[in-house]
């Protein structure tokens, strides 16, 4: 009786039924494995290297070691060209890239900071290494076994197990260094990667009736050739233009927030308590919340309207550059900027992903991220110059403006009226959840 009331329910709540479906908890807890790399070679390992009595240049200098997540998509060509033994395409990449992380994580605790530095970066790059190869199958994962309006739940459910593991290698892991030695707590994290390893075997296989590319070759070049054929080259190109648009108002503002913050007053614990710790639980907040607009909207108009939300945002900062360091006004800020902020990720990574062939989506997917990257470490670098030729209130209003290439892009690649985007791939969301037993999607299509 239970059971008929449950799925009673879930057919007359789209949004629920998208939710709880397994292939969802299997993307919550492939992000979580996915999230616990990052702060491993950044935040996490120079705590380690300080506490070592590391210089501060040497400190700073292993942020190179990061460049792979940068450089990703030169090697998903290879994650979308060749099928594993074990488990299919996506699902066996996924175990091969985690044990790896695994064994590479497990080896830091091998190491002392104080001594043989290069033996650690070497390891720390390994690291950076398998966990951008996990992220590329990762997302091909995501956009294999999701159809369009799963897209938003699946980029929230995803982000939300990330964040999770943030917080689990960002703050308890520094918890658990003031108790146990360093390569004790390495070791620990090493065995989280357990947790995503066991969710790769367990989660539904995407069905899919096209062909792994038959040659490197082909998993290279065929990509840009179906994406262009799909799209047609022009509008191709306003897609892609689209795409480093998009996030120019949040990475502007963003990239200049720190300062702006301890120049106007705030002292670093409260910047960090206050954007790191309230920030990221609204972070969250926002992607589920936009996961579930996308699911009842589409992708389009959840596109638009998280668009406008976005660039509005940018006012809160106004908002402070004019009433000063008062803590209240900052914590209301933080919440809306965070807040929206996460459903725009939300609907854009959605968006994202309906641009990205089945065949080909990791190479395609990596591809698109690395251009939004480039939007944010490139285009950005004149904000401090900007910043310090008109001041921080006319700064935050000028963000705005750079909102407008997007704004004016939206109704020719993203109609309101239309269900899918400009040049999108087709997505059934078509699952094997056990073997020969086929489920598609839970949403249905209109």
């Amino acid at each position: 009786m239970a059971t008929t009331l449950r799925e009673g329910r879930e057919q007359s709540n789209p949004v629920l039924r998208v939710f709880t479906q397994r292939k969802m908890a299997a993307i919550l807890l492939l992000g979580f494995s996915s999230g616990i790399p990052l702060y491993l070679t950044s935040q996490t390992l120079q705590a380690w290297m300080t506490v070592e009595g590391v210089d501060l240049t040497t400190i700073g200098l292993f942020s190179l070691v990061s460049l792979p997540y940068s450089l990703k998509f030169l090697w998903a060509p290879v994650m979308d060209r060749y099928v594993p033994p074990l488990l299919g395409r996506r699902r066996g990449w996924l175990v091969i890239t985690q044990i790896a992380l695994l064994l590479s994580i497990g080896a830091m605790s091998f190491h002392d900071p104080s001594q043989a530095l290069q033996l650690l970066a070497f390891n720390a790059i390994l690291i950076a290494f398998f966990s951008a190869s996990t992220d590329v199958v990762f997302d091909a994962y995501k956009v294999d076994v999701l159809d369009e309006r799963e897209m938003g739940a699946g980029a929230a459910t995803g982000v939300l197990g990330y964040r999770i593991a943030l917080i689990v290698t960002g703050s308890l892991a520094l918890v658990l260094a003031d108790r146990m030695p360093w390569p004790t707590v390495y070791l620990l994290l090493a065995a989280l990667m357990l947790v995503g390893i066991a969710a790769a075997f367990w989660a539904p296989e995407p069905v899919t009736s096209e062909a792994a590319p038959a040659s490197l070759r082909e998993a290279v070049v065929d990509p840009f050739i179906e994406f262009f054929r799909r799209t047609g080259l022009g509008w191709g190109m306003l897609i892609l233009s689209f795409v480093i648009f998009y996030q120019l108002p949040d990475r502007f503002g963003q990239n200049m927030a720190t300062p702006f913050l301890l120049q106007i007053g705030f002292s670093q614990t409260e910047v960090g308590a206050i954007r790191g710790g309230i920030g990221i639980v609204a972070t969250i907040g926002g992607v589920l919340a936009g996961g579930a607009v996308i699911a009842a909207l589409g992708i389009n108009r959840s596109v638009w309207l998280f668009a406008a939300l976005q660039i509005l945002s940018n006012l809160v900062y106004y908002w402070i550059a004019m009433v000063g360091d008062d803590r209240s006004v900052l914590v209301i800020a933080i919440v809306i900027e965070n807040i929206a902020g996460g459903m725009s990720t939300a609907a854009f990574v959605a968006y994202m992903m309906s641009l990205s062939s089945r065949r080909f989506s990791a190479t395609q997917f990596a591809l698109l991220t690395s251009m939004m990257t480039a939007a944010r470490d490139v285009i950005v670098t004149p904000a401090g110059a900007v910043a310090d030729a008109t001041g921080w209130p006319t700064f935050f209003l000028l963000t705005l403006v750079t909102g407008l290439p997007a704004l004016l892009l939206l109704p020719m690649l993203v109609p309101w009226n239309s269900e899918h985007p400009r040049g999108a791939a087709l997505h059934t969301g078509v699952v094997e959840e056990e073997p020969g037993v086929i489920r598609g999607p839970a949403v249905d299509e209109p």
